[in-house]
């Protein structure tokens, strides 16, 4: 009934830049937080940066400064500008969303996964 759907992944320099989207759909009425989640081979999966909202943010301390966490609330969309990228940056980036849907409790939602790789 909800789907995420992120775009924007893939192989990328040392240094350069990626924008992650992921737009949710089916019948929803409102989304409270919107994140991003990422996980490299091995390691447990971390949040990366959440929106609520209201357009309040946070970060991890490993991409503070780095990585900007925006919304479109017309669009159901979540936005990750990715700057300055690093090797450790390479993982799988993870859309999650927390629905509000008519008559249904609240939810949470995950996208499929982007793979994000960056490269010498």
């Amino acid at each position: 009934q909800v789907q995420l759907v992120e775009s924007g992944g893939g192989l990328v320099q040392f240094g350069g830049s990626l924008r992650l989207s992921c737009a949710a759909s089916g019948s929803i009425l409102s989304i409270n937080t919107m994140a991003w989640y990422r996980q490299a081979p091995g390691k447990q999966r971390e949040l990366v940066a959440g929106i609520s909202s209201g357009g309040s943010t946070n970060y991890a301390d490993s991409v503070l400064g780095r990585f900007t966490i925006s919304r479109d609330n017309a669009k159901n969309t979540v936005y990750l500008q990715m700057n300055s990228l690093k090797f450790e940056d390479t993982a799988v980036y993870y859309c999650n969303a927390d629905v509000v849907r008519i008559n249904r409790p609240r939810a949470t939602f995950w996208g499929q996964g982007t793979q994000v790789t960056v490269s010498s």
